[in-house]
């Protein structure tokens, strides 16, 4: 069993649901990212999502873009946001990591060195947003061959024609995007939400998590009541982008996730 597997199955005997924290590798700069990443599961994250910076994030809102460009600056790349998991790994081993980003960095970085020395760091899974099922071979397949898990988004835009494809290959847990657009965008009404789990549900046994627009331990609380995962990213970037120093931005972040982590824990199923 993984450890997405194993957290997801210990959350559902506990009858809560998941909170799935994103932060941006190397934001605002190594050291603190590393900060907040360590820190994450004692303030309450179950599953850490993990942003792989890269010049062009067409799929993320203002607050991401913001992020990568800080951490791009401070000198990020994919070999150190390796590391940060491997650092990660040598007193966490049960935490789940999922690295969030786009295909370029990995096809530059090769992947099959990619594979390896993300499984060697400690990596859980992958979310690649721009990588369609129609391109498993290109890195879904052998990432599944290492035991990484590969985890699909779906929208309200996905039919039910193209649902069947989009989570045959899917593992982990399936990441519904609540909403059309980029990340940061407006949330959903929660009739939405429970539709769409419904509907999920008739397609797969995988958990389900949602995300998009996710920013208070409300509405964290409200999605966690219907979902098996609440994901939220964009409110936890803003903290750093509002913070005046490196440690504020520590403090802010992990403060938020700790509020978070009450809603959700709150919120019994």
């Amino acid at each position: 069993m993984s450890r997405l597997e194993q957290r997801f199955a210990e959350l559902k005997a506990e009858g809560r649901s998941a909170l799935v924290t994103f932060v941006t590798a190397g934001d605002p700069g190594y050291d603190a990212s590393l900060q907040i990443l360590k820190g994450l599961p004692a303030a309450g994250a179950d599953v850490i999502e993990l942003g792989m910076p890269f010049t062009d994030p067409m799929a993320d809102g203002v607050a991401i873009q913001l992020a990568t460009l800080r951490a791009l600056e401070a000198g990020q790349n994919l070999v150190k946001t390796l590391q940060m998991v491997r650092e990660f790994r040598v007193d966490n081993h049960t935490t789940p990591i999922v690295l969030m980003g786009y295909y370029n960095p990995i096809h530059r970085f090769g992947v099959e060195a990619f594979v390896n020395e993300a499984k060697q760091a400690g990596v859980d899974g992958l979310i690649i947003v721009d990588l369609p099922p129609e391109h498993d071979a290109e890195l879904a397949t052998p990432a599944q061959a290492a035991g990484i898990d590969f985890i699909r988004l779906t929208t309200p835009t996905t039919d039910d024609a193209r649902l069947p494809r989009v989570l045959a290959r899917s593992s982990g847990f399936v990441y519904y995007v609540s909403v059309a657009g980029v990340t940061g965008a407006g949330s959903a009404t929660t009739e939405h939400v429970t539709e769409a789990i419904a509907r999920l549900r008739r397609h797969t046994d995988l958990p389900i998590s949602v995300g998009f627009g996710i920013r208070t331990p409300e509405q964290a609380a409200n999605i966690a009541r219907l979902a098996d995962g609440v994901v939220v990213g964009s409110a936890l970037v803003d903290k750093i982008a509002q913070a005046n120093t490196a440690e504020q931005a520590v403090s802010d972040v992990l403060s938020l996730c700790s509020a978070l982590a009450e809603g959700v824990r709150g919120a019994r199923r």
